[in-house]
C-alpha cells in the first residue's frame, strides 16, 4: 500500500461526504408563496449556492459572499469576495450587501440561509460607533490569543451588527431557514460563521468572562461596547425568529464516518477518536502520537493495522513574530516529535476546505522519519517548533499537503495509519 496515496483517499472521501450537493439534497425548503432569496455566507458558500440552484430550479435572487479565491459562477446569484482570516473593506461592500438582499420583505417571502466557515471574518459589520480597523484588531487580538473557536464567535456576536441572529432579525417578517455546514466542535449552529441567522442565549456577561478568564487584550473601545447595551444581541426567544428553521446539513462527524467506511472496506480497522477536539495544536499532536505509540508498541487500545480518525478544531497561541503555518502543521509538529524513530506510522493532518490558515496548503504528511530527515538537511527541528514555523519545515522535506480549495469546510481533518512493527 502506498500510504500517503490511501491517507490522501481518506482526505477525498471526507470532502466528498460533505459535497454541496449531496448536503443539500433532500432538504430543500418548501417553496413560498413570495420571493426566495438566498444568502450563502462562508468559504465554501459559492458551491452551495450552485447546488442550491441547480436543486431548486425555479429562479432566485440574493447574493454570496466567499474567501478570495473560492468563488464558482452560480446561474442567478452574484458572488462577491472578501478577506480571510482578518477582514477588509470588500467585506464591508459583502455585508451591505446581504442586508439589502432581505430588505422589504413579506411574510410570504422565504430566505434561505446557506451558512458554512469563515462567514465571521468575510462578514465585517462594525456597530455604531466601532469601525472597520476596530474589528480587524478584534480579529487579530483574537486569532493570536489561542482561545477556541466557540469562545471566539461568542465575543465577536457582540461586536458586530450582523451575528448573532442579526441578519435573521433583519429579515422579519420572511421565513428563514438556514442550512449549516458545521465547522466548530460540537456542531452548534449558532456557531458557525458566528451565527448570522441563528441567535443563541451566550450573553453580554459571559462573553466578558470569556475575556477575562484567557487574559484576552481586546480594544478599549471594543471591551466598551461589550459591556454596554449596545453590545446586546438577539435572544433566541425574540418574536422575530418565530417560524424559522435551522439545520445542520454537513459535519465533521458524517465526513469521519465515511472516511471510517473507507478505511473498513480496504479490510483495515477504523478508529474514530473524535469529531470535536481542542487545544493547542503542538499538545493535541503529542497526544496523538502517545495514542499511536501505544498501538504500535503495545497493540492497545487498538491493535495495528489501525486508522486514527480525528476532526475538530484546534488552535494556536501565536508569540512574537511568528514563522509560517496553520494548525494543523502545527499539530504534526508535535506528533512527528512524539513518534519519531517508529517505523510504520504515517499521518495527514489537513482542513477539510484546502487551506491550513493563511498559507497555500491544507496540511501535510507525517511519519517517524520526519525529524531525522530534517536533520540530515543540517536543520533543527526543534527550532521550526520555537520560531512557530511548521510550514517552513514541511516545505523543506517535501511534505506538504496542497489539494486547493476544496468548496466545502467541515473542519479539520486528521488520519494516522499504524501498521504492525517488526
Amino acid at each position: 500500500m502506498d500510504e500517503r496515496r490511501f491517507l490522501t483517499e481518506l482526505f477525498e472521501v471526507a470532502v466528498a461526504a460533505a459535497d454541496p450537493a449531496k448536503a443539500l439534497a433532500g432538504v430543500l425548503p418548501d417553496k413560498p408563496k413570495g420571493r426566495t432569496v438566498v444568502v450563502a455566507l462562508g468559504k465554501g458558500a459559492a458551491q452551495l449556492a450552485a447546488a442550491f440552484e441547480d436543486l431548486w430550479q425555479d429562479p432566485v435572487e440574493g447574493v454570496v459572499v466567499t474567501r478570495y479565491g473560492y468563488a464558482t459562477p452560480c446561474r442567478h446569484l452574484p458572488v462577491m469576495e472578501a478577506a480571510h482570516p482578518v477582514p477588509d473593506e470588500a467585506g464591508l461592500m459583502a455585508t451591505k450587501a446581504v442586508f439589502r438582499a432581505v430588505e422589504g420583505l413579506t411574510e410570504d417571502d422565504l430566505v434561505v440561509a446557506l451558512v458554512c466557515g469563515g462567514g465571521s471574518a468575510l462578514l465585517p459589520a462594525p456597530p455604531d460607533g466601532l469601525s472597520l480597523a476596530d474589528e480587524q484588531a478584534l480579529n487579530r487580538a483574537l486569532l493570536t490569543s489561542g482561545a477556541p473557536i466557540g469562545v471566539m464567535n461568542a465575543i465577536r456576536k457582540h461586536v458586530s451588527a450582523i451575528k448573532g441572529g442579526r441578519l435573521a432579525a433583519a429579515a422579519h417578517p420572511a421565513r428563514v431557514v438556514s442550512l449549516v455546514v458545521s465547522d466548530v466542535p460540537g456542531d452548534d449552529p449558532a456557531q458557525v460563521a458566528s451565527g448570522p441567522t441563528v441567535p443563541d442565549a451566550v450573553g453580554r456577561q459571559d462573553a466578558l468572562a470569556m475575556i477575562a478568564a484567557r487574559n484576552i487584550v481586546l480594544p478599549e473601545k471594543v471591551v466598551a461596547h461589550i459591556s454596554s447595551d449596545a453590545g446586546t444581541a438577539p435572544n433566541p426567544g425574540d418574536a422575530c425568529f418565530k417560524g424559522n428553521t435551522v439545520r445542520v446539513v454537513a459535519s465533521a462527524r458524517l465526513s469521519l464516518e465515511a472516511a471510517a467506511e473507507r478505511v473498513e472496506a480496504a479490510g483495515l480497522t477504523a478508529a474514530i477518536l473524535s469529531d470535536a477536539i481542542e487545544g493547542e495544536a503542538y499538545d493535541v499532536g503529542r497526544v496523538h502520537a502517545a495514542v499511536a505509540r501505544e498501538i504500535a508498541l503495545r497493540n492497545r487500545p487498538f491493535s495495528a493495522p489501525v486508522v486514527l480518525l480525528s476532526g475538530g478544531e484546534t488552535t494556536v497561541t501565536l508569540g512574537e513574530n511568528p514563522g509560517r503555518g496553520g494548525r494543523n502543521t502545527a499539530f504534526l509538529m508535535g506528533f512527528a516529535e512524539g513518534i519519531e524513530g517508529l517505523a510504520g506510522i504515517t499521518a495527514l493532518a489537513a482542513d477539510s476546505d484546502g487551506i491550513d490558515g493563511t498559507e497555500d496548503n491544507a496540511g501535510a504528511f507525517v511519519d517517524g522519519s520526519s525529524f531525522d530527515r530534517l536533520r540530515a538537511q543540517g536543520k533543527d527541528p526543534m527550532g521550526y517548533v520555537q520560531r512557530q514555523d511548521p510550514y517552513s519545515a514541511f516545505e523543506a522535506l517535501g511534505d506538504i499537503f496542497a489539494p486547493g480549495p476544496t468548496g466545502t469546510n467541515v473542519n479539520d481533518f486528521r488520519a494516522v495509519l499504524i501498521r504492525p512493527q517488526e
